[in-house]
């Protein structure tokens, strides 16, 4: 069950009151026994030294600060815990700071939320008192709302995407070594079993990719959203590709083309700070798109699948690889944690409607492969490293954002699992006069 859920009735466990005296008010307690029912799943104490739960509960949620009640009380659900947390305000014990994934798991299973009745409501706030109810500023990690980013653009315009792009990817190029490992891939991996390392999975998934567009050596490839480069890398180093990527990311360029030197692919491989709006108005052999869709907005499809077209030849081939929806029923907007801390202004949509879009311009899909399961891998290594690294990782960014990480990744990784979200890859051809493609009667990549 999601911490914006509610159920109905009461709690019935007790609060254990503080220590020193008697109440002169609510205690945190008392407000966690008004918007719960039934069995607390984990031990929840309180700054005025109040608690409520099991004493023997592995996880415990220690609220520590008057500024923390306030998060949670001025802003329900997922985005107020997200405040407090990230600024320390709420503390989970009993799980890694950079591996939350079993409090979330316990909390989302079963805590068992409900709203107060407006009589309860009033009596807390009353009994709080009503400065409580003003929100405290946001932590520093956290973008600004929607309804603000207006001052930087319309929503998926250039300026804009650029400030949400650095928002999330901008942070520290070291702290993404740790975070990602070597190869510094920020996409689902691909594992042949559960035991595979994560650069095993993720060369896989490269490999993949060129499979899928039949690379060869002297082939020209276009890498939008190109990340640090790991395909263009890749794609130069084991199949001799004259490869360009892009990306809107300055701190990722600049890896990115270090990268490329350190490992003498000058010849073969680029990479250059880009909006894929501004890729070359060349015609590539193959386009791959890698974790970008994802940033574009839904409502831009058409004249982002129409741009990939428009620079591959005929013949050629486009391979999509990107988060979706499970369904198109449900919003194509993130969540607000999501949306504040993680990647602001992203949007969703089904599979089903990306494979309409890509035939809509014109492009003709061949084949699609969900690879759902292989991003909750992916997250869990992702997690395995920050928590590994997690001293460093604080000096790098601060505990802050070391927390927004570790709650978004374990948080990203329970939603694969449990079929919230998925990865697909589409692979599509630009058919040239009559139909003419290339492509051949079986996948070309499958043994």
């Amino acid at each position: 069950m999601s911490l914006t859920d509610r159920d109905q009735g009461a709690a019935s466990v007790p609060a254990t009151p503080p220590a020193g005296g008697r109440r002169t008010g609510p205690t945190v307690a008392d407000v966690v026994r008004a918007v719960t029912t039934g069995p607390l799943p984990v031990r929840i104490t309180g700054y005025d030294g109040s608690a409520l739960g099991p004493s023997d509960a592995g996880i415990t949620l220690a609220i520590r600060s008057e500024r923390g009640l306030s998060y949670l009380l001025t802003a329900p659900g997922d985005l107020g815990m997200a405040r407090a947390y990230v600024s320390g305000d709420l503390a989970l014990q009993g799980v890694h700071p950079g591996d939350p994934y079993e409090a979330l798991r316990v909390l989302k299973d079963e805590l068992r939320l409900r709203p107060p009745s407006l009589a309860e409501g009033l009596s807390l706030v009353r009994g709080l008192g009503w400065e409580r109810l003003l929100p405290p500023p946001a932590p520093p990690q956290e973008a600004q709302p929607r309804w603000k980013r207006v001052m930087n653009g319309l929503r998926h315009s250039r300026v804009r995407d650029s400030t949400a792009i650095s928002h999330h990817y901008d942070v520290s190029n070291a702290f993404y070594e740790k975070v990602l490992g070597p190869s510094m891939t920020y996409t689902c991996a691909v594992f042949r079993s559960p035991e595979d390392t994560l650069e095993q999975a993720q060369a896989a998934k490269y490999d993949l990719v060129a499979g899928k567009l039949a690379l060869k050596p002297g082939m020209r490839l276009l890498d939008v959203g190109c990340g640090w480069g790991g395909m263009v890398r890749h794609a130069a180093r084991e199949y001799g590709v004259k490869a360009l990527g892009v990306t809107l990311s300055k701190a990722q360029a600049q890896w990115a083309q270090a990268a490329i030197e350190r490992e003498g692919l000058t010849e073969l491989a680029e990479v250059r700070h880009l909006d894929y709006r501004d890729a070359p108005a060349e015609q590539f052999d193959v386009i791959s798109s890698i974790g970008l869709t994802e940033h574009i907005g839904v409502r831009n499809y058409p004249a982002y699948f129409g741009a990939l077209r428009d620079r591959l030849r005929p013949g050629g081939r486009l391979l999509n690889h990107c988060i979706t929806r499970a369904d198109n029923r449900a919003p194509h907007r993130s969540g607000a944690f999501i949306d504040r801390y993680v990647f602001p202004d992203g949007e969703l949509a089904g599979p089903g409607r990306l494979i309409s879009e890509v035939h809509d311009v014109g492009l003709e899909v061949h084949h699609e492969e969900n690879l759902r399961q292989h991003y909750a891998l992916t997250l869990a290594a992702w997690c395995r490293n920050l928590v590994e690294h997690w001293d460093f990782c604080v000096s790098e960014v601060g505990a802050g954002t070391a927390r927004v990480w570790g709650l978004y990744m374990a948080g990203s990784r329970m939603a694969f699992e449990r079929n919230g979200i998925q990865l697909h890859q589409v692979l599509a051809t630009r058919n040239g006069p009559e139909g003419v493609n290339g492509y051949p009667l079986r996948p070309d990549w499958l043994p």
